[in-house]
C-alpha cells in the first residue's frame, strides 16, 4: 500500500508503541491535514492527546464494528492479523496495512536485504550492516531490530538491511534479497498454529527476487526449493563453518573464534551475512576481518561482566527452548546456573528436557508463568538439579546461592517476558540491575543510517 491510497480516507492507527507513533508521524509528514483516529490503552491516552492533539483518541480496544468504520487501519506488528475483530472488519471492506508495508510501498527503488528467521535474524542483520559499512557502503539498519522503518522514511542509503519478524514478512515487497536464518516453532499465540507461523514467515520468499536460506535445515530448503533465485549458506559449497574456521567452499577465510559474538550459532549467522554480501555484489572476503570488531547485540548472549565472583550472561532475547539450549552450549564454564521460563505460549519443551539429561549444569532454575510446567517435565525425566522460583528476581537469588561465588549465571528464558515485563529488553535490563550492573549497559549499536 502507498501513502496516496490513504489520502482523504477514513484512517485509524491501531497501537501506540514505537511503530504506531512512527506511523502517526509519517502520516503527518506525508499527508498533512489527514484526519486520523488512534486506538490504544487507557494508560497511553493522555500522552497521545498531548502529542497528537488533532487526532481522535480511543482508549478502548476496537471491536469489529469500530474497525469497520474505517477505510484503512494502520496496525502495529504485535496485533495479530488473525484476531476475530480484525477479520470481521476486513470482510466488511476495511483494508489493513502497516508501517512496514507503507515504507516498502514508498521506496520501490531501494536496494534491500530483508532478514527473517526464528533465531539469528537480529544478529545477522547487524552483522550485515557492520560488514557493509566496513567496505564503505552507506547502510541503513532498521525494522524489527529496534528502529521502525518509518522513522527513516526520508533517509538516504545505498543499502537497506531490514529485519522482519513473522508478523511483518507478508508486508514486504520488491525485496532484492530475502534471508531466512532458521525456522523453528514460535509465536503460536499470534499465528494460531505452527503451520500458519511457517507459512507467514516464508511469505518473505514470495516478496524477494532472490533468497538465501540456511542449508543446514532440510525442511527449510525443501520449502524454498521452488524459488528460482534460491541460494544457501551453511553448506560445504558456500559460506560455512568447519574445523573452527569460517570457510568459503574449501578456503579458510577467518577463524570462527575471531567473531566478536560468541558461539557456533553466531559463526553461522556470520556466514549468512557474508553470503548475503556476496550475493549483493560486495567483497565478502575483504569484509570478513570486520567480524572481529563487531559489537554483540544486547540481550543476545551478552556478557555483562563479573559481580561477586560470578559471571553474568544476559540472553533475554531467548524465547524458545532451542534458544536456551544454544545459550548453554555457548557458555564455557564448569559451573553454570541456567534461568528459564516466562510467559507460557504452550511450546513443547521435550527436546530441551531430553538434552538436559546429557548436558550438565549446576542448576536449572525454572521461573515465571510456565516455570512449574518446565520443572515438572524435567523432574519427571529424572533430572535432579531443578530449582523452582516465582520470578526472575527470586531466580537470581537462587542462582547466587547455588553457585556460591563461582561460575556463570545465564538468563536464557526460552519464553517471552510478558508475564513479568514489558518486553525482552525490559527483562534484560532488570536482570542486569539484579546482577549489579547499570540497566543501560545494553543498547543496540549501529541502528539507523551510516
Amino acid at each position: 500500500m502507498r501513502w496516496a491510497d490513504l489520502a482523504g480516507k477514513r484512517v485509524a492507527v491501531w497501537g501506540f508503541g514505537r511503530e504506531g507513533r512512527a506511523a502517526l508521524d509519517a502520516l503527518a509528514r506525508r499527508l498533512p491535514g489527514q484526519g486520523v483516529d488512534i486506538y490504544l490503552g487507557a494508560d497511553e491516552a493522555e500522552a497521545a492527546r498531548a502529542a497528537y492533539p488533532h487526532a481522535r483518541v480511543h482508549a478502548t480496544p476496537p471491536d469489529t464494528a469500530a474497525l469497520a468504520r474505517y477505510d484503512v487501519v494502520i496496525k502495529s506488528p504485535g496485533i495479530s492479523a488473525y484476531k476475530p475483530e480484525l477479520l470481521g472488519a476486513q470482510a466488511a471492506g476495511t483494508r489493513f496495512t502497516s508501517g512496514t508495508a507503507l515504507w516498502f510501498g514508498g521506496h520501490t527503488g531501494a536496494r534491500t536485504i530483508a532478514v527473517t528467521g526464528t533465531k539469528g535474524k537480529s544478529t545477522t542483520s547487524a552483522f550485515l550492516a557492520h560488514l557493509a559499512r566496513s567496505l564503505g557502503v552507506r547502510t541503513a539498519l532498521a525494522g524489527n531490530i529496534g528502529l521502525p522503518l518509518l522513522e527513516l522514511d526520508d533517509g538516504d542509503a545505498a543499502l537497506w538491511v531490514i529485519e522482519l519478524s513473522s508478523f511483518q514478512t507478508g508486508e514486504a515487497m520488491g525485496v532484492d534479497l530475502g534471508v531466512v536464518t532458521s525456522l523453528y516453532e514460535e509465536h503460536l499465540d499470534w499465528h494460531g498454529s505452527r503451520e500458519r507461523y511457517v507459512d507467514d514467515k516464508l511469505k518473505l520468499l514470495c516478496a524477494s527476487a532472490r533468497v538465501l536460506v540456511n542449508g543446514m535445515q532440510p525442511a527449510l530448503v525443501e520449502r524454498a526449493a521452488s524459488h528460482p533465485g534460491l541460494h544457501m549458506f551453511g553448506d560445504a559449497a558456500g559460506w560455512h563453518v568447519a574445523d573452527g574456521w569460517i570457510r568459503r567452499g574449501d578456503d579458510d577465510v577467518i577463524r570462527a573464534d575471531r567473531v566478536a559474538a560468541p558461539g557456533l550459532h553466531n559463526a553461522i549467522n556470520a556466514c549468512a551475512a557474508l553470503a548475503a554480501l556476496e550475493l549483493m555484489g560486495l567483497d565478502a572476503r575483504a569484509a570478513a576481518p570486520a567480524l572481529a570488531t563487531f559489537v554483540p547485540l544486547p540481550h543476545r548472549l551478552q556478557p555483562l561482566g563479573v559481580r561477586d565472583g560470578l559471571r553474568w550472561v544476559n540472553d533475554s532475547i531467548s524465547t524458545t527452548p532451542l534458544a536456551s539450549l544454544a545459550a548453554l552450549e555457548a557458555v564455557h564454564d564448569e559451573h553454570v546456573a541456567l534461568i528459564v521460563g516466562g510467559h507460557d505460549r504452550g511450546l513443547d519443551w521435550s527436546v530441551f528436557v531430553q538434552a538436559m539429561r546429557q548436558q550438565g549444569c549446576d542448576a536449572i532454575i525454572c521461573q515465571g508463568a510456565n516455570g512449574t510446567r518446565i520443572a515438572d517435565q524435567l523432574e519427571a525425566a529424572g533430572i535432579s538439579n531443578v530449582y523452582r522460583a516465582i520470578d526472575v528476581a527470586s531466580a537470581v537469588g537462587a542462582a547466587r546461592r547455588v553457585l556460591n561465588g563461582r561460575g556463570t549465571v545465564v538468563l536464557s528464558p526460552g519464553a517471552p517476558s510478558f508475564d513479568q515485563f514489558k518486553d525482552y529488553a525490559d527483562r534484560g535490563r532488570r536482570f542486569a540491575e539484579m546482577a549489579g550492573f547499570e540497566a543501560d549497559a545494553a543498547s543496540i549499536q549501529g541502528l539507523g543510517i551510516r
